[in-house]
């Protein structure tokens, strides 16, 4: 397979399997190089321990910046293009990592990306963002503290003038090479905002950090690559410097594709009615065998069922009680119907205490971030 043909696209619905592809045609570095580095310093997230976050672009500059007590700072965003479901939620887990770890946290709401992108209406964006991700983003406990929290379309004067700067750092062959020769002008202003996303918390009036690490799905890389390359283009004239930044795996969807807001089939939402998550739940793609006896004498396969995907990515935070659900299907000790059945009972408990702590945090999401006014 050669590198046109593993091709990273962010606004694709095509699955990587491959990771081991992402190292060799990319550059990207895997993260057990810096994991051990990052522990003598601070515990790992699980999702680190557990290689969820597989690789890496100068993560142990940012491990160097938390071990000299200098400040550092994480830039994601999410789009408001549906209901915010489980493989959104991994984002946040890492954000909400880093926030206690002292960093600044400047989090985007990609309202513009979904008007160009998604062609999402402005009022629709808004309220989405608001009601699904915001006060989502609470109820997990993000906390307000060192927090950057603002629509693309309502920010600061200064943010836009680097957007207005960014396009002299670029060519059309640039953008066509990273995205494809079909990409319209729509997609354009949406690359060049999240550039300035990345980079405006090193401008010495919006924060002036120079560690910045940006977690993102593997296929974000390409905004991550030009990123990297405008800020060198830009280094003498701003100071700015290359973003590092992590990677990590995709959720797969319930039916064993890829986890989709456009696929509601796909997903469970952080919202979702108990019941009807345990229904898509217990219709969910499996590792098990074709039958119980082949599943007793072979055993299951984990590594490619969904179900052990929800203990791994959120339902079992005990490594060591992972690691017995892992054996147990590895060995046949349990059955896929039974494995469900605990799947469901761990999912049915965090949804409603998760709904609950919703609940109260729909009433502050006007404190944590300015609504624009149009």
């Amino acid at each position: 397979m050669s590198i046109v043909e593993f091709k990273l696209d962010p606004w694709s619905h095509v699955m990587i399997k491959d990771y081991e592809k992402l190292f060799q045609y990319f550059g990207i570095r895997p993260f057990n190089e810096v994991i051990n580095k990052l522990k003598s310093v601070a515990e790992p997230h699980y999702l680190m321990r557990r290689g969820i976050i597989f690789g890496h672009r100068d993560f142990d500059r940012v491990v160097d910046a938390i071990i000299r007590g200098e400040r550092f700072a994480v830039v994601t965003g999410l789009m408001p293009s549906g209901k915010m479901h489980f493989g959104h939620k991994m984002v946040i887990d890492q954000v909400i990592y880093y926030q206690r770890l002292d960093a600044e946290i400047y989090l985007v709401i990609a309202d513009i990306e979904a008007y160009n992108v998604r062609r999402i209406s402005r009022d629709d964006a808004i309220n989405i963002a608001l009601r699904d991700y915001v006060a989502n983003y609470i109820a997990l406990g993000l906390d307000k503290k060192n927090l950057h929290l603002y629509f693309q379309s309502n920010y600061k004067i200064k943010y836009y003038r680097l957007i207005q700067l960014i396009p002299r750092k670029l060519t059309l062959a640039e953008l066509r090479a990273a995205y494809g020769e079909d990409i319209d002008v729509g997609k354009v202003i949406s690359v060049i905002t999240q550039i300035a996303d990345i980079l405006h918390p090193q401008l010495k009036d919006l924060g002036g950090f120079k560690h910045i690490v940006v977690p993102v799905g593997p296929d974000q890389d390409p905004h991550i690559r030009l990123t990297r390359d405008v800020a060198q283009r830009f280094n003498d004239e701003l100071g700015l410097t290359p973003p590092s930044s992590t990677y990590h795996r995709f959720m797969s969807g319930l039916d064993g594709g890829k986890m989709s807001s456009s696929r509601p089939e796909s997903y469970i939402s952080l919202n979702e009615d108990p019941a009807t998550a345990v229904q898509k739940l217990m219709k969910a793609f499996t590792g098990g065998r074709a039958t119980a006896e082949e599943q007793k004498k072979l055993g299951g396969e984990p590594e490619k069922c969904v179900v052990y995907e929800f203990y791994a990515y959120h339902l079992i935070p005990d490594d060591e009680e992972l690691r017995r659900a892992y054996l147990d299907c590895k060995l046949g000790n349990v059955l896929c119907g039974e494995c469900k059945l605990k799947a469901a009972e761990l999912l049915t408990k965090y949804l409603i205490q998760h709904n609950d702590r919703y609940e109260k945090a729909l009433p502050k999401v006007s404190e944590y971030v300015e609504m624009p006014d149009f």
